[in-house]
């Protein structure tokens, strides 16, 4: 099977076939470009749908990351950024071992067949020539032939006619001999031509040619090899990868298995903890005996006329950081005082961990400056050891800066610690309030709370003053005429109410006020003429009538 034998006169459609191969090269070349460029867009898809969902540094979502189904999340946005590094890496191998070598390939073989297809036109030119030569010699053979015969005739005709001259019979003789052997020549040189073509022809046609046309054959199947070659390396490509996404994905399989419930939700205790333990129960106030009237431990507070009351450490007021007390506005103290007690211990060990970071670099640094002053000072030639001072002097006053204000820290931890109730004293403190005995410290450690620029403040000396509302509120209501309405409240919680005193509310309730947050925490509200009571601030969207008496506006 050989194109020289069996192809032997289709020049043209063999021009043209190898022109089609070469298109079919460069468009294959062409796609597989495409898919690189498809790999990249969608490599940095991926890597930007990775980012975008990276947390922000420093802000709330870093430490959402602290539970292990976030942690999960996390690791499948990684292991998604690797993934898409793979698809970078099938677009680089792709270009790499494909498209710039079939791109060379491709240009070698236009100029092999270029050169093939131009040795067949120069052969095909040769034979053309030679066949014009032998035409050309045939028609003068011809032409000399018929001209001898003319002449011939001419002069058989003078030598027969009896009134021509001798002269002009044996000048026709020699004309008709002239011709003749011009004749001959021409017969010569057409013999001679003849068997040059003839030779020229088997060789064209049985050498040249056959010799040419194999030639493009091994071009040709040449190129097929290499394009199959260049598809089973498309698919190696892919499946050199598969491996490290298959490692990609196990990550993430991984990552889900490592998802710890219990642990998340320990964290969710951790996170919004307290500290503060429930109230006990309230106690049977005998109005059969003809006593005052007591509050038992167990109360909100005491009677709203009594003045100023202990610190309530426990109750319902959503919303609030201390329960039935009011937030304090602004920026966070400096002793975090604004935090219930175990969010409040967090965060000041958290703050005395860094200081003792802090402490220990510049304790580190310190040392190495020390070293180094050393060293000076035992080979003078490598610097100056006074040079230091300046130097050692600021991390040392940095170091007692840090320790002052890790002492302060620990100070108000110790307060903290010391506060906490701990299991044994659960029985003495059932109601969740500080006993009466511990009143007057709680205020002596406020005042001598410092502020956040480090001057003592009589405010914060306030804070354990805070008046909370009573829980026999119906003593009032029954000795009191009934109080006009301020102003009207819609509900934005559902309250249930349950305490002595408080009034039951349904989300998108409207009720009256009666009496506005006096700062504990709590308003008064009226349903009917016969249904009033207490329900937290936060639960509630309060309207106040400005023309109403003791109105106040809030901002």
């Amino acid at each position: 099977m050989s194109w020289g034998t069996e192809l032997w006169d289709q020049f043209d459609n063999l021009e043209k076939h190898t022109q089609w191969g070469i298109d079919i090269l460069e468009k294959y070349i062409k796609f597989v470009k495409e898919r690189t460029e498809i790999e990249l867009s969608y490599a940095k898809q991926l890597r930007n749908l990775s980012k975008k969902y990276q947390p922000k540094k420093n802000s709330k979502e870093e430490e959402e990351y602290r539970y292990t189904a976030c942690q999960a999340f996390l690791s499948t946005l990684n292991e998604m950024n690797d993934y898409a590094g793979q698809h970078e890496v099938i677009s680089e191998n792709l270009t790499s071992k494909i498209i710039a070598g079939l791109a060379r390939y491709v240009q070698e073989l236009k100029q092999e067949r270029k050169s093939h297809f131009h040795d067949g036109r120069k052969a095909q030119q040769h034979i053309e020539t030679c066949w014009k030569q032998l035409e050309s010699s045939k028609r003068r053979f011809e032409r000399e032939c018929k001209e001898a015969d003319r002449a011939q005739q001419y002069f058989e005709k003078m030598d027969a006619d009896i009134n021509v001259t001798k002269a002009d019979v044996e000048k026709a003789r020699q004309q008709a001999q002239l011709r003749h052997q011009m004749a001959e020549d021409s017969k010569a040189d057409y013999s001679s031509i003849l068997q040059k073509f003839n030779h020229e022809q088997r060789e064209y046609y049985y050498t040249h040619i056959p010799t040419i046309f194999q030639q493009i054959q091994e071009m040709e199947e040449r190129r097929i090899v290499r394009l199959g070659e260049s598809m089973k390396t498309y698919a190696e490509v892919d499946r050199q990868v598969t491996p490290i996404i298959g490692k990609c994905l196990d990550g993430i399989v991984k990552a889900a298995e490592a998802i710890d419930q219990k642990n998340d939700s320990q964290l969710v205790i951790e996170a919004y903890k307290s500290g503060f333990e429930p109230p006990g129960d309230i106690e049977f106030e005998d109005y059969t005996q003809p006593m005052k009237r007591t509050v038992s431990e167990n109360s909100l507070s005491n009677s709203r006329g009594e003045g100023k009351a202990e610190p309530k450490f426990g109750g319902k007021a959503k919303g609030k950081l201390w329960p039935f007390i009011k937030k304090n506005k602004g920026s966070t103290p400096e002793d975090f005082s604004n935090l219930p007690p175990e969010q409040r211990r967090k965060k000041l060990q958290q703050k005395v961990d860094e200081l003792n970071k802090d402490i220990q670099k510049e304790v580190d640094q310190r040392d190495a400056i020390t070293k180094m002053k050393d060293v000076y000072l035992k080979n003078p030639q490598m610097g100056d050891p006074a040079s230091l001072d300046h130097k050692l002097a600021e991390v040392n006053q940095n170091i007692e800066k840090l320790r002052l204000e890790a002492q302060k820290f620990e100070a108000w931890l110790a307060e903290v610690e010391g506060r906490l109730p701990a299991r044994g004293e659960q029985a003495r403190r059932q109601s969740g309030l500080y006993d009466a005995q511990s009143a007057p410290a709680v205020n002596n450690c406020a005042q001598a709370r410092e502020s956040p620029d480090g001057s003592y403040t009589e405010e914060q000396s306030q804070e354990s003053e805070v008046k909370v509302p009573a829980m026999d509120f119906d003593d009032e209501f029954d000795d009191e005429e009934p109080l006009p309405a301020i102003g009207t409240c819609k509900a934005l919680y559902t309250f249930d109410g349950q305490n002595e005193g408080t009034i039951s509310v349904v989300e998108g309730e409207t009720l009256y006020v009666i009496e506005e947050d006096k700062g504990d925490g709590w308003t008064r509200i009226r349903r009917s003429e016969d249904e009033e009571g207490y329900v937290p601030t936060s639960y509630v969207e309060v309207y106040l009538d400005k023309n109403a008496k003791g109105a106040k506006t809030y901002i």
